[in-house]
């Protein structure tokens, strides 16, 4: 029987969906695609705010994100995330549109602010280590925000087998904007794929840097010039389940963590934390 816990988060029929199919190929996004991506807002010393992480919806209460987001070595002391904007596509225009085959406009509704009432930084993170485990954070957000075609949950590895797969040489999705702690890459959601590269693989790259990775952590891409610089720090690492009915679903595989200082270099995969792993210390965190 599943517990009550599990139940506070939506099931694939309520979450992964979009409503456009997805476009292969190319780095542009539809206006309607990955409706569960998020743009952390910072508000800065003298007010200002900016966006510099993102996160993804996993129930109407909670943003997934990393924990260097939350409270990283590069994250400046005096920025604090005060907000989350949903419903995204084009970071310069309010509302976003997109021009049909037909010559007529398919716009949006405006993206929505919306206030964060905790950041959660896994218990267990150490931002001053170069391994980076435990990269994982929830964002408890102020009010429960209303699904649209715009904003939708991304659904979690619920099922023991997406929990424990590796994902090696499997063909995945990132998303976003770019941007990290320090730069901005683009204004409109970008996306690519890349795959999945296996653990002792991806441990003999970064072993020489000292970085020493666990299983509770994956890679993907590595790639020349593709890679989650089209993703943000922070942001979903998106797979495709199909349910015992045959209903296809997307599902956050990982986080993006971290990866070579130069993006997309050939050979160095990004390192992404393992959603599945943690999906017990979500469940045992969220609240409603």
């Amino acid at each position: 029987m599943e517990s009550t816990k599990t139940r506070k988060l939506p099931r694939p029929s309520k979450c992964g969906q979009m409503t456009s199919s997805r476009i292969y190929g190319g780095n542009a996004t539809k206006i309607d695609e990955y409706p569960w991506m998020a743009l952390i807002e910072y508000t800065k010393p003298y007010g200002r705010i900016g966006h510099h992480c993102g996160g993804s919806l996993i129930s109407s209460r909670y943003i997934v994100t990393a924990s260097h987001c939350v409270n990283g070595k590069a994250l400046p002391k005096d920025w604090l995330i005060s907000g989350v904007r949903l419903g995204e596509w084009d970071t310069k225009t309010n509302p976003d549109c997109e021009v049909d085959v037909r010559g007529e406009k398919d716009c949006a509704p405006p993206h929505i602010d919306v206030p964060v009432e905790s950041a959660i930084p896994h218990p267990r993170y150490d931002p001053n280590s170069l391994n980076q485990i435990n990269d994982i954070a929830l964002l408890r957000l102020k009010n429960a925000v209303t699904f649209t075609d715009f904003i939708r949950p991304i659904c979690l590895p619920l099922n023991d087998n997406l929990r424990t797969a590796t994902f090696d040489e499997i063909i995945m999705d990132v998303a976003g904007w770019g941007k990290t702690e320090s730069k901005s890459n683009s204004n409109v959601k970008l996306k690519a794929e890349l795959v999945g590269v296996p653990l002792e693989k991806c441990r003999h790259i970064y072993s020489p840097q000292s970085i020493l990775l666990d299983a509770t952590q994956m890679c993907a891409g590595g790639k020349k010039g593709v890679d989650s610089c089209r993703g943000d720090s922070g942001g979903p690492l998106i797979g495709l389940g199909t349910t015992g009915r045959g209903r296809t679903y997307y599902f956050l595989i990982g986080i993006v963590s971290f990866g070579p200082t130069s993006c997309g270099l050939e050979g160095w995969p990004g390192v992404y934390t393992r959603v599945g792993h943690f999906v017990d210390w979500i469940q045992a965190t969220v609240e409603y």
